[in-house]
């Protein structure tokens, strides 16, 4: 039996069809362009030729650097089309994690924003000598050569994907418990099996215009070949004020986006909304973080039953549980809005004690996946990957029980992790940069409980015998080395820190004095 009879596909050949699909209806709509979709087969196929001409292959590392806008996307189609290894680097991280990111991954070729990113990437050539080729979505001087302008001297050719389910498709970092970023490697068979569960069992609207104003190389980013298969329109802006939404969401008539909780949050609170015509919206996904059920029902009164949670992790991503917008119902079952909801179509799910074995509905246990969603591993980390694959089964970190009926409620971390406006943050990584400052003897790092961010950065810090120091310089500190989702909101100056009978530093008990009332030890 021929063994490649039963090959599954790989994300390039879902490019091949969206784009065969889409016509001249509109594919990408951004701050400054609009492609179609045979435009957008046209600008793919002739960004796979330089790309080749310039002795890229299947297996070769690259990543791009950008701010929010389709020319990023050309990268990502190529990549999959070429079996290329891509990283999609986080546009609000610091330079150091930037600059470890290309190491580890091997990168030698960066694709940059020059707009936003130019400065950026030019330190990043200086300390990562292996990066030996920027290309950037325009003029980029002498740094590097102008990728757009070399596409224009190719004519477009059919597309034609040459990648395999099993390739490396590509590295998402996320925070670590060690210091460093870990990179998240994902095949093709897992974006695969991401994309047609999004298709399978969220509730798209059926004329789908989508916005995004999350950064693309997150959820929202997962989001975009869903959209493209079913012909559908995405719209994606830099950065997020509430007047934009609302500008963007009346001019395109947008009928779905992606919010994390804060952003819920501040278009509640935001007095221009209301004079603003969003009657389009049909969809609202939220994920990354807990909504406060009391805003909730506040935003199903304004913009109606249109909320849809995802729960996933960049280990097993965007489809995991779901909460249908039908499953939100204050009235009959109001208990469901602090839910998650239940695995999604095809997710294997169970809930695990520390050997493996399932706890009873109602008891907490420990969320774990298996199956084609679950990544390979983390790269170049196999004591990592051993820790999060144990038993059979991806442990993910976060505590929940499961009720009666099925729906799952999460309820604290095992991870020493801090969602703070839907970015991770691992608190490691905070104390790590406070412990350069010469004033500082010992730190530790938690999340509070907080309106807007669901969870705020905040430090205690015991100073060395004589210092001083303003929490303000140390929170710069934390801001260059780490980036501002990172920096604490407070920092608490304090004579000692909690430790166990073991002499371990006491984070229970840290987490206690703020979390004291809560009904979950999440927000």
């Amino acid at each position: 039996m021929n063994p490649s009879l039963y090959q599954g596909p790989s994300v390039g050949d879902l490019v091949v069809t969206a784009v065969a699909r889409g016509g001249e209806r509109t594919a990408f709509i951004s701050d400054h362009a609009r492609w179609s979709y045979r435009e957008l087969g046209a600008l793919i196929s002739q960004a796979v030729q330089v790309l080749k001409a310039r002795g890229l292959q299947r297996g070769d590392a690259v990543a791009t650097l950008s701010a929010n806008r389709p020319e990023a996307f050309l990268i990502t189609a190529a990549a999959y089309l070429m079996g290329l290894r891509l990283t999609w680097m986080n546009p609000t991280s610091s330079e150091d994690d930037h600059a470890y990111i290309l190491e580890d991954s091997g990168v030698r070729t960066l694709f940059v924003d020059p707009e936003a990113f130019a400065e950026r990437a030019a330190r990043l050539v200086q300390r990562v000598p292996r990066v030996g080729r920027v290309m950037g979505f325009g003029p980029l001087g002498a740094l590097g050569e102008d990728l757009l302008a070399a596409m224009a001297g190719h004519a477009p050719q059919p597309l034609r994907n040459e990648a395999e389910a099993d390739d490396v498709c590509v590295l998402v970092y996320t925070g670590g418990t060690t210091g460093r970023p870990k990179g998240v490697a994902h095949t093709h068979r897992v974006h695969v099996q991401m994309i047609l569960t999004e298709m399978a069992d969220w509730d798209w609207p059926r004329e789908l215009r989508f916005l995004a104003l999350t950064p693309i190389t997150h959820a929202s980013g997962a989001m975009i070949m869903p959209v493209l298969l079913k012909s559908g329109t995405y719209a994606m802006t830099q950065g997020f004020t509430p007047d934009k939404f609302c500008r963007l969401v009346q001019q395109h008539r947008i009928t779905a986006t992606f919010l994390v909780p804060t952003m819920v949050y501040v278009l509640l609170d935001h007095p221009g909304r209301a004079q603003a015509d969003l009657s389009s919206l049909q969809l609202i996904i939220y994920g990354a973080s807990p909504m406060s059920p009391a805003r909730l029902i506040e935003g199903m009164r304004v913009f109606g039953p249109v909320f849809m949670q995802l729960y996933a992790q960049s280990e097993a991503p965007n489809t995991v549980t779901v909460l249908h917008q039908h499953e939100h119902d204050p009235e009959h079952h109001p208990e469901r809005l602090a839910s998650c909801g239940t695995p999604c179509v095809g997710a294997q799910l169970a809930l695990l004690d520390d050997e493996g074995r399932p706890v009873a509905d109602g008891e907490v246990g420990e969320i774990c996946v298996r199956g084609p969603i679950v990544m390979q591993g983390y790269w170049n980390k196999p004591e990592e990957t051993a820790k999060a694959f144990r038993h059979g089964w991806l442990y993910t970190g976060d505590m929940a029980r499961r009720d009666a009926d099925g729906y799952l409620y999460i309820v604290d971390r095992s991870k020493d992790m801090i969602i703070s406006g839907g970015f991770n943050v691992y608190p490691r990584e905070v104390e790590d940069v406070l412990a350069t400052h010469p004033a500082v003897a010992s730190s530790a790092v938690v999340g509070v409980p907080d309106e807007k961010w669901g969870e705020a950065v905040r430090a205690l810090v015991v100073l060395r015998a004589g210092a001083s120091v303003a929490a303000e310089e140390l929170m710069a500190l934390v801001r260059e080395r780490k980036g501002p989702v990172h920096t604490p909101k407070a920092i608490d100056f304090v004579d000692a820190l909690p430790v166990t009978g073991l002499g371990k530093l006491d984070k229970k008990a840290i987490r206690a004095r703020y979390w004291q009332g809560q009904q979950r030890a999440v927000h």
